[in-house]
């Protein structure tokens, strides 16, 4: 696997200890469609969670968040909607970004931004 594979493999195992410490659990890892896919499916007393994971070094142009435009957010509702044809729930779909940032000389540092609701 290439570096930036195993960063961001790496950014999304942070991104679902985060969401386990916060009292998500989590139903499903890189669910696939074939409109998509979706890095982590989450869910607690109250939401699904739908999160897209982008992970980029400190030194990029653009935020992780950016990545996430018109196309790909598509690309995510049309796989949340597959997903939720296949497995029925009664909670609400929410969208959420998270962003984590590596630093560090061998890009051992990270930094997580998660944002609810991003979509």
């Amino acid at each position: 696997m290439t570096d930036s594979g195993n960063t961001g493999r790496n950014g999304e195992l942070l991104v679902a200890e985060f969401l386990r410490r916060n009292g998500y659990t989590v139903v499903k890892r890189n669910y696939r469609s074939r409109f998509g896919e979706i890095d982590i499916i989450a869910e607690n007393s109250e939401y699904i969670i739908f999160t897209e994971v982008k992970t980029r070094s400190a030194n990029s142009l653009f935020t992780p968040a950016e990545a996430v435009n018109a196309a790909k957010r598509r690309r995510i509702l049309l796989t949340a909607e597959d997903f939720l044809a296949k497995y029925e729930t009664s909670l609400q779909p929410r969208f959420d970004v998270a962003e984590v940032i590596v630093s560090g000389g061998g890009g051992d540092r990270y930094k997580l931004n998660y944002i609810k609701n991003a979509f």
